[in-house]
């Protein structure tokens, strides 16, 4: 059963940082796209970053400069390190992992986490 924990939300100032940690289980990950999404107060979960099994980087463009995503393979870990925070980024922040070696988040999501809170004060 795989499963996806994500961590390392919590309440921040404007302009600081936060790393994200998704640690999966249940599956290798080796082949797989993972990445993070985002829900914001009433609004719809949209696509934040990914990277894929072999290291290709995707942004969406309100974050690009500011947040990286990386992995480590043996510890089946996705991070996302934030920087220079705003309000916007106040969110529920997701895991994801798109199996397989082809595709990418927006052709579907195959597992996901349960998300933690990220919170920007002005």
């Amino acid at each position: 059963q795989v499963q996806l924990v994500e961590s390392g939300g919590g309440l921040v100032q404007a302009g600081d940082s936060l790393r994200l940690s998704c640690a999966g289980s249940g599956r290798t990950f080796s082949s797989d796209t993972m990445g993070w999404f985002r829900a914001a107060p009433g609004k719809e979960r949209e696509f934040v970053a990914s990277i894929t099994w072999i290291g290709g980087t995707y942004y969406t463009d309100s974050v690009k400069g500011r947040f990286t995503i990386s992995r480590d393979g043996a510890k089946r870990t996705v991070y996302l390190q934030m920087n220079s925070l705003k309000s916007d980024d106040t969110a529920v922040y997701y895991c994801a992992v798109r199996m397989g070696r082809t595709g990418t988040m927006n052709d579907g999501v195959h597992y996901w986490g349960k998300g933690t809170l990220v919170t920007v004060s002005s």
